[in-house]
């Protein structure tokens, strides 16, 4: 992706979060130069360790519209530093309207995803083979706002601004907006997007970036 196009869309992305009346903190709209000074000092380690904020990706395929996803990590924990005790995380996400988040499941982490506003989230699940590397073909059941939901192998829910679904590891999901873009919450346990992730397709979590102007604000990946 070419740091103009991650530019344009964090600033649609900023505008979009604080339509729907959530404010970021303030460290979101810090500039590098801004970062370097405060990552110096020691008292934002926190951010930089868990990886919080920004996090635009095309999943390495090159068509952010088709494939991909804007995300902020509000807050976050970690299971193997003490420093860092949180049992939980919360992430914003926004999913363009027929942009595809791509099939994948987390080993460990539970997650609640609520459609915030926007149009419809279809997200379309399985559960996975007792190994992962397939889809089951076993029926499964969902938590829908608390109400029990069965599932066939494939099934696509769509939810409306309000509604949400919860995720229990091992659940393949793919997900995308319908009608407008989705403003989504994720309330979740711990995330580690390094180790707990496993797409159905193996692909990059993280874009190859081309430096064709300034970075406006830090990726979560990029504060090292």
């Amino acid at each position: 992706m070419k740091r103009s196009e991650i530019n344009s869309i964090l600033r649609g992305a900023e505008a979009f979060i604080a339509s729907a009346g959530f404010n970021l903190p303030a460290w979101a709209r810090f500039s590098p130069e801004r970062w370097r000074t405060e990552l110096a000092s020691g008292d934002y380690d926190e951010v930089r360790a868990l990886a919080l904020g920004w996090d635009v990706t095309d999943y390495g395929q090159g068509d952010f519209l088709k494939v991909g996803l804007t995300l902020f990590t509000v807050r976050n924990g970690s299971l193997s530093d003490p420093r860092y005790p949180k049992g939980y995380a919360e992430k914003l996400l926004i999913s363009e309207a027929g942009q595809v988040c791509p099939c994948h499941f987390h080993f460990n982490k539970r997650e609640d995803i609520i459609n915030r506003a926007g149009g419809t989230l279809c997200m379309q699940l399985w559960k996975s083979s007792p190994g992962g590397e397939a889809l089951s073909e076993e029926s499964f059941t969902v938590s829908v706002d608390g109400k029990r939901v069965a599932c066939t192998p494939g099934l696509i829910l769509r939810l409306v601004p309000g509604e949400s679904v919860t995720l229990e590891p091992g659940v393949y999901h793919a997900f995308w907006a319908e009608g407008e873009r989705c403003l989504i919450g994720e309330v979740s346990s711990v995330n580690d997007d390094e180790n707990d992730n496993r797409f159905y397709v193996p692909q990059a979590r993280f874009p190859t970036i081309e430096e064709d102007e300034a970075a406006l604000w830090h990726l979560c990946n990029e504060y090292k």
